[in-house]
């Protein structure tokens, strides 16, 4: 964990966008962290077929639910690409760290949450001590569900918009109970990363729980789970 400094997150972004994508997603998050909290984005290792972009900056995701394609609603027999992108995720860690936690987005997000519940095991690819998990869901592939089978026991902001049309807020929702005392923060907007007055208190009071020196506070209520 970081000494001095603001905390370093590593950020996971969502499907068919990619780490400098996502750097330019989330300005004005980055500004209202600004002291407190650095994010550090990193690429899926998979680009996503058939998808137009910059030749260097293809769109990427983390894994497939079928071939080349992606629907987090959908349960699929034969996901593929999921172990290359933890991989990934324990290179960066490693390559770019210390790290003191994660911050991920849709795909990202749920990424994330299996990466907490390695973690929560005990695995030490994954030295993080905490998550923000943006408009996440929990995989509906059956290969996926020994991830949720026990409550993950890592501090963990949730934050779900009431009006997203792509993640489902039941879906988010639906993620933060697989966690142990999770911190739900429910803003009225889409699939975005909030970032207004509102959610800026919460993830300030959030993540100053793991400042140095601040000491572990007691759970936080931002919204029934």
């Amino acid at each position: 964990m970081s000494e001095r400094g603001p905390l370093r997150l590593l950020a996971l972004h969502g499907y068919r966008q990619s780490g400098p994508r996502f750097r330019q997603r989330t300005g004005a998050l980055r500004k209202a962290l600004r002291g407190r909290a650095e994010l550090v984005p990193v690429s899926a290792p998979h680009t996503v077929p058939g998808e137009d972009g910059d030749g260097d900056d293809p769109p990427r995701g983390w894994w497939f639910s079928g071939p080349g394609t992606f629907e987090a609603a959908e349960a699929a027999a034969e996901p593929a690409g999921l172990q290359e992108s933890l991989s990934a995720v324990a290179a960066a860690l490693a390559e770019h760290g210390p790290f003191d936690g994660l911050l991920g987005f849709s795909q990202g997000a749920a990424l994330a949450a299996m990466v907490c519940a390695l973690r929560a095991r005990g695995d030490p690819r994954f030295p993080v001590g905490f998550a923000i998990l943006v408009a996440g869901f929990a995989s509906r592939a059956p290969a996926h569900g020994h991830f949720y089978r026990e409550p993950i026991a890592l501090p963990t902001l949730h934050v779900v918009g009431d009006t997203d049309a792509v993640i489902a807020a039941s879906l988010s929702r639906e993620l933060a109970r697989c966690f142990v005392e999770p911190v739900v923060l429910s803003h009225p907007g889409g699939h975005f990363v909030p970032a207004a007055a509102p959610q800026r208190k919460v993830y300030l009071d959030f993540l100053d729980r793991f400042r140095p020196g601040q000491g572990q506070a007691e759970p936080l209520e931002a919204g029934a789970v």
